[in-house]
């Protein structure tokens, strides 16, 4: 069974939007647990623009799932993660000016500060991704960093035109999922997901989990969180 991780970074963007209180991401996680995910995902970024350290710590208090901390290997965030010590911490590339994560890790450009990143959360108890794209030579390295799950970056199947150019995507992170596994990785997905392009990633490959936020977050403004998750666990687990 492909498990579900709802990612509430978004429902601390709209609080920040006005500067308050509300909504808070802390409730949206208990929320989304009570609907049926199977863990809570939020990015804590250097700049602090939706997710801050007070409710990464809090979410962590409050749920009984997994919490995936997604973070940069900054050497203040990681700070962070060993002092919170999530059940899982995801590795993403950061960019000040990006509106949301662009790629995946450069694994084997950086390779020396991400194996030592991953040893040091590793020891910590933490289960540590690498969020990368689905290329061979960043599947590879992502292996030999020592790290044992990979989150292979959805963006460019989801923003492709249906169609011929979609499928090669698609055949492309199937490739990709399927030379991972045979490295002995357990293989997440993530990134552009919504209810209308989850269906045939799921249909590809046996994810272990499948991460997905903004899509999910925009359909719970009309509909709210509990049916919001119930129907991505419906397409997730069809």
């Amino acid at each position: 069974m492909t498990k579900l991780g709802v990612n509430i970074d978004h429902i601390a963007t709209l609080r920040e939007a006005r500067g308050i209180t509300e909504p808070s991401p802390v409730a949206g996680a208990v929320l989304a647990e009570q609907a049926g995910c199977h863990g809570i995902t939020a990015h804590l970024r250097e700049d602090r623009r939706h997710i801050k350290k007070y409710d990464i710590f809090a979410i962590q208090q409050k749920i009984k799932i997994p919490l995936n901390m997604e973070m940069s290997i900054n050497p203040e965030i990681v700070k962070i993660a060993l002092e919170l010590k999530p059940a899982k911490a995801c590795l993403v590339p950061e960019n000040r000016q990006e509106v949301t994560t662009e790629g995946g890790l450069a694994v084997r450009e950086n390779f020396k500060a991400i194996k030592k990143t991953v040893s040091r959360l590793s020891r910590a108890g933490i289960n540590v991704s690498l969020f990368i794209d689905p290329a061979k030579e960043e599947i590879t390295a992502a292996a030999e960093t020592g790290a044992k799950v990979i989150e292979l970056h959805t963006g460019s199947y989801a923003d492709a035109e249906p169609g011929i150019k979609r499928q090669e995507k698609l055949s492309l992170i199937k490739e990709g999922a399927e030379l991972a596994s045979s490295l002995e990785l357990t293989v997440n997905a993530g990134h552009g997901l919504n209810y209308s392009n989850t269906q045939a990633l799921v249909n590809c490959f046996a994810f272990n989990e499948l991460n997905i936020g903004h899509a999910l977050i925009g359909y719970a403004v009309f509909v709210g969180l509990d049916r919001a998750v119930k129907d991505m666990l419906a397409i997730v687990n069809s």
